[in-house]
């Protein structure tokens, strides 16, 4: 099986970009998509051309803002949107399917924002998230998937020093949000399976960042401990699949 995560920077401007052929190209059994940026229906409407995948997504109350979404061949036993924290369940970012031996959550993160002027929110956000996962965690494995909005070490930014503290995504108290997600009996899946590998998710549209990969490692497949171990046998990063200013990521599990 291949879960695959992607935030596609809008759904219908991604159906633009060859979208479909990328599809094709991941081959996954499941894909988890973030930032769609559209309603429910428009979610449905513009995956119309997409044969053989159930479609479920969960969207924000902002028009053209945010929105999850989870593709899957198989149907789940059951699929639920949001945490049941009114404080955060308006901007459409969680999404979870419930399968025979665990649940897939994908995840669209805060985003600090211009002058780190969410963090505060984003550090409530990092707390009560980790509180709904485990949660979860407590019933069956859960495996998460997403765009985090944090890029966790040094190997994972391209340029660490003049963005620490300074830019959204690489501040010690987002650094300490994954430390507390990994301390959960969480594991990095690709960090576990390419300990020194230098490879980014995500780039800035500006000065040719991606030209010149320039880039941030901040999508992620986490998984609870013992599934990752039995399980996931490969982890990947699409670097050539384009689209958005992020490439998709992957695991395979056995």
């Amino acid at each position: 099986m291949r879960i695959a995560s992607w935030n596609v920077n809008g759904i219908r401007a991604v159906m633009k970009k060859d979208f479909l052929q990328s599809v094709d190209t991941l081959q996954a059994d499941i894909l988890c998509l973030q930032e769609t940026k559209a309603q429910d229906d428009q979610v449905a409407a513009a995956l119309e051309g997409l044969d053989g995948y159930h479609v479920y997504s969960n969207s924000a109350e902002r028009k053209g803002y945010s929105g999850v979404a989870i593709l899957s061949r198989e149907a789940p036993l059951r699929v639920f949107a949001d945490m049941d924290m009114p404080e955060h369940d308006n901007e459409g970012r969680v999404l979870a399917a419930e399968f025979d031996d665990f649940y897939l959550l994908t995840v669209y993160t805060p985003n600090s924002g211009s002058e780190l002027a969410r963090l505060e929110y984003r550090e409530s956000w990092d707390r009560d998230f980790l509180a709904y996962v485990n949660g979860l965690n407590a019933h069956k494995p859960v495996l998460m998937c997403g765009d985090f909005n944090v890029a966790h070490t040094e190997i994972d930014i391209a340029r660490p020093k003049p963005n620490y503290n300074k830019s959204a995504g690489f501040t010690q108290k987002e650094i300490d949000g994954m430390d507390n997600i990994v301390a959960a009996d969480f594991v990095d899946t690709f960090r576990h399976l390419h300990p020194e590998t230098v490879k980014y998710s995500w780039w800035s549209y500006r000065a040719g960042a991606r030209g010149k990969n320039i880039g941030w490692r901040i999508d992620y497949f986490l998984g609870q401990r013992d599934l990752v171990a039995e399980r996931v046998i490969a982890a990947e990063i699409w670097n050539d699949i384009m689209g958005s200013d992020h490439c998709p990521v992957s695991v395979d599990l056995k």
